[in-house]
């Protein structure tokens, strides 16, 4: 089989092994309706067969998210199997599982580069999470040598527990940092983007005409690989390649696209790249 070439333009490889979540945020940016969570998901031998495939680099590991990717029944055989071949790897968890069991499978070694954030990135929702009994398995974790720190969505509902983690977190040293929450709550849209009017005013039926380029590459929980979020967790059909398929490229060039006004503001956000450099956007969009 080829192997898969990352573009030198690429920022970001996501691998969303499922969408199944043990939690449900009501703002979740992924929008896990019922036919996300029953998606079919790629098995573990097949997810590591093709991964294997990936020629990166250091600096641009494969970053696996979901969902939830510590649900999928083989993520601990997929994850080993991948760094036995030295492949670059980063973790995005809610870290609601038995960090026990995690620190028994997997290494410290497991998930650690040199890189300027934590290779293990636990997301913090204080809508549905406990926040002492997270602080205290990221510390555990942290103190064990884990690259861990704790990213919290900005919501502004939730200031009050966001900052009290953050105070917390920084008296035991621990990495904690903000993302912008994206959406609309009471009536104000939140976030910074580069195409504001690429989502949240669509008109049903006048999807505007462009041509958008990506620098990431995106694989669902059923192998499928999309060249937007809003394709992945909306428009399932609307692939342009599958991660099994021998002769599979990576798309590296503009594509018309009919449903600008349709986006998803993790496409469309301003943002850090991997190498945290503010202003970064994930897609290039232009006007026909």
């Amino acid at each position: 089989m080829m192997s898969i070439i990352i573009p030198s333009t690429y920022n970001y490889i996501a691998v969303f092994l499922t969408f199944a979540c043990n939690l449900k945020c009501s703002y979740c940016i992924n929008a896990h309706s019922s036919i996300n969570r029953k998606r079919k998901l790629l098995s573990g031998d097949d997810w590591v067969t093709h991964l294997s495939r990936i020629v990166t680099r250091p600096d641009l590991p494969i970053t696996f998210g979901g969902g939830e990717p510590t649900l999928h029944p083989d993520f601990y055989y997929i994850v080993k199997e991948l760094h036995r071949k030295n492949i670059p790897m980063d973790l995005l968890t809610n870290c609601q599982f038995d960090i026990s069991e995690f620190a028994y499978q997997l290494s410290p070694s497991v998930f650690n580069r040199d890189a300027p954030y934590a290779s293990i990135r636990v997301s913090y929702h204080p809508e549905t999470m406990d926040m002492y009994e997270l602080i205290d398995k990221v510390h555990i974790l942290s103190q064990n040598n884990y690259h861990i720190g704790i990213w919290a969505v900005n919501h502004p509902k939730w200031q009050e527990e966001i900052n009290r983690c953050w105070a917390l977190c920084n008296t035991l040293r621990i990495d904690f940092r903000l993302k912008e929450f994206l959406g609309i709550y009471e009536g104000r849209i939140y976030g910074t983007y580069k195409y504001p009017n690429a989502c949240f005013n669509a008109v049903p039926g006048l999807g505007k005409k462009v041509v958008c380029k990506t620098s990431e590459l995106i694989i669902g929980p059923n192998g499928n690989v999309y060249g937007c979020h809003a394709d992945l967790y909306h428009n399932e059909y609307d692939h342009y390649g599958h991660i099994t398929d021998e002769n599979f490229i990576i798309h590296d060039d503009y594509v018309v696209c009919n449903k600008f006004g349709y986006c998803n503001p993790c496409d469309i956000k301003l943002k850090f790249n991997r190498f945290q450099k503010e202003g970064h956007c994930s897609v290039s969009i232009k006007e026909i």
